[in-house]
C-alpha cells in the first residue's frame, strides 16, 4: 500500500511514473485472476494460494536486492512488480475460494465467515499501513519492502499449517485436485456464460471495478502527494491505519450481526458515508482532527461492505465453477485499477491535487449511488434458501 508507491516517488520523483508502476503491477494481477480460475477448480485452491505466496516472497525481495546492487533500473523495476501482479491475482482468487470449505467446518451463517474475514484482512490492513508509515520513516521505503516480502513467507507458512485438515472435510467446494476432461478453455468459458447470465453478479463486479479505479489512483497517487505537501509518510500511514483499523471495527460488527440486517439499504448507506466526504476533507484542507474523524467513520461504515459482496457470491454460485466465477468477478472488479494511478498521476499533473480529489470524490459519489435507482440491486437481499439453511445449522 506505502512502501512501493513511496520508494518510486523517493527515487524518482515522479508521480506519472509512481502510477506506472501500479498499471504494471495491476495489468497481470487482473490477467492473473481472469485465467488462473480453472486452475483453482483444478488442482485446488490451497495450493495455488500457498505457491503463490512462496513465489512472491521471491519476486517482492529481488526489488531491495537489486536496488541495494545498483541493478535496479526502472525496466526491471516494472518487470518486478508485474510478476508479482501475476502472483498475487490468482493467490488472492484461491484464497476468498477456500471460504465456503471453511463455513461448512465451521457450521456459521455465511455473513460471520465473510465479515471475520474482512476483520482479518482490515486488521492487517490498518497493522501494515501503521508499521509501513513508522518504517518508511525510520528506516526507507526500500527496508519496508524487505519486511514486505517476509511477510509474504510467513502468509504461506501459516496458511499451509492451519489449513492442512481442510483436505480431510467434506465440503460442497474443491479443494482436492479433480480428473476432469472438461478443456482449459471450455472451463473458462463456462465461468464467464455463469457471470454474464447473472445480473446481479455482473452488475455488483461493474460496479465495484469503478470504485476501485477511483480508490487506487486515491491511495497510489494522491494521498501519497498530499503526505508529500503537507504531511509525512507517518501521517499517511497512521491515516489509512485509522480508516482500516474501524474498518476492521465495522467488519466486526458485521460478522456478529451481518444476518440479521437488510443487505440493500445497509449497502447504500455504508458507500453513502464511505464514498465522498474523505475525499473532500482532503480537498478543502480540513483541520487534521476532522480528517480523522471522517476516517474513522468512514471506515466504519466501509466494514461492512465486503461481507455482503462474500455473501452474495456464496450464495449465487455453484460449488462447481466457485473458483472460476469468483476469479472472473474479482476481475472485473480489478479490472480497470491499472488505469488509476494513471488516473490519478494524470489528474495531479494537469489540475492540480484539489481539483483531481474533487472530481474522483464526485465520480464516486455518482457510481456508488447508481443502485438506489437500479432496481436490480434489490435482488441482493439475502435468499429464502439459504436463510433455511443457516437457520439449520443453528
Amino acid at each position: 500500500m506505502l512502501a512501493i508507491p513511496w520508494f518510486v516517488l523517493e527515487t524518482t520523483g515522479s508521480p506519472a511514473k509512481t502510477g506506472l508502476v501500479t498499471l504494471f503491477e495491476l495489468t497481470p494481477l487482473v490477467l492473473g485472476k481472469v485465467f488462473g480460475g480453472p486452475v483453482i477448480d483444478r488442482i485446488g485452491p490451497r495450493r495455488v494460494a500457498i505457491s503463490c505466496d512462496v513465489g512472491s516472497t521471491v519476486v517482492v525481495g529481488l526489488i531491495p536486492l537489486l536496488y541495494a546492487a545498483d541493478l535496479l533500473h526502472f525496466p526491471i523495476l516494472l518487470l518486478l512488480v508485474a510478476l508479482a501482479g501475476s502472483l498475487r491475482g490468482p493467490g488472492d482468487s484461491a484464497k476468498a475460494s477456500m471460504i465456503p470449505q471453511l463455513v461448512e467446518a465451521a457450521g456459521v451463517p455465511t455473513e460471520r465467515a465473510t465479515g471475520l474475514h474482512s476483520f482479518v484482512e482490515r486488521t492487517a490492513s490498518m497493522l501494515g499501513a501503521a508499521a509501513a508509515g513508522l518504517l518508511i520513516g525510520l528506516v526507507g521505503a526500500t527496508n519496508a519492502i524487505v519486511i514486505d516480502a517476509a511477510s509474504f513467507a510467513v502468509g504461506a507458512l501459516v496458511l499451509a499449517a492451519t489449513t492442512a485438515r481442510l483436505n480431510r472435510v467434506p465440503a460442497t467446494g474443491t479443494n482436492e485436485p479433480t480428473e476432469d476432461p472438461v478443456p482449459y478453455r471450455d472451463q473458462l468459458a463456462e465461468g464467464w456464460h455463469f457471470l454474464r447470465r447473472d445480473r446481479v453478479l455482473l452488475g455488483m463486479a461493474v460496479m465495484v471495478a469503478l470504485t476501485n479505479l477511483i480508490d487506487l489512483a486515491y491511495s497510489s497517487v494522491l494521498m501519497p502527494v498530499w503526505a508529500q505537501q503537507h504531511a509525512s509518510p507517518e501521517m499517511l500511514g497512521l491515516l489509512f491505519a485509522t480508516f482500516t483499523g474501524f474498518a476492521a471495527v465495522g467488519s466486526a460488527i458485521a460478522a456478529t450481526i451481518g444476518d440479521r440486517m437488510r443487505r440493500y439499504p445497509t449497502y447504500l448507506i455504508c458507500f453513502l458515508v464511505t464514498g465522498i466526504p474523505r475525499f473532500l476533507v482532503i480537498a478543502f484542507g480540513a483541520p487534521l482532527w476532522v480528517v480523522f474523524v471522517v476516517f474513522a467513520i468512514g471506515g466504519t461504515t466501509s466494514g461492512f461492505i465486503n461481507p455482503i459482496l462474500g455473501a452474495l457470491q456464496f450464495e449465487r454460485i455453484p460449488a462447481p465453477v466457485l473458483g472460476r466465477v469468483m476469479s472472473l468477478i474479482s476481475a472485473f472488479a480489478w479490472g480497470l485499477m491499472p488505469l488509476g494511478g494513471l488516473l490519478g498521476g494524470t489528474l495531479v499533473s494537469g489540475f492540480g491535487l484539489t481539483t483531481a480529489l474533487v472530481a474522483c470524490g464526485i465520480a464516486y459519489f455518482v457510481i456508488t449511488m447508481f443502485p438506489a435507482v437500479d432496481p436490480t440491486w434489490k435482488q441482493i437481499e439475502r435468499r429464502p434458501e439459504a436463510h433455511a439453511r443457516e437457520e439449520a445449522l443453528r
